[in-house]
């Protein structure tokens, strides 16, 4: 639906739902989950021959001009850690949306 054909008391409830939308904020997880599998050098070790022991997941947290930060996720985190990770991208789709209808509702002259 095209933002600029609403009225102004259609966008204001447009960002209401969207707000409601929102995941919890203590929620969210900026980065992403890397997969891999090592090897562990032990002589004999059947991981020497194959793709290693594994999987074991890694949060890569990437900062402007720094290396990417990698945290080992344990096992037992690894759900709610992919789950906080999909809350995030959730809450930035969502505020570009209200970030549109503020933008309309300003560009309007109307009240925020």
């Amino acid at each position: 639906m095209d933002i600029q054909r609403e009225p102004a008391t259609a966008l204001r409830k447009r960002r209401n739902v969207l707000l409601r939308q929102l995941p919890p904020l203590n929620s969210i997880l900026r980065g992403s989950l890397i997969e891999r599998f090592k090897q562990c050098g032990k002589p004999g070790c059947k991981c020497a021959d194959g793709i290693g022991h594994g999987p074991k997941y890694y949060l890569s947290v990437s900062y402007p001009g720094q290396r990417p930060q990698m945290d080992y996720v344990p096992q037992d985190n690894y759900e709610q850690t992919a789950e906080f990770i999909a809350n995030y991208h959730r809450t930035r789709e969502i505020l570009e949306k209200i970030c549109e209808v503020n933008r309309e509702l300003l560009r309007r002259r109307e009240a925020l």
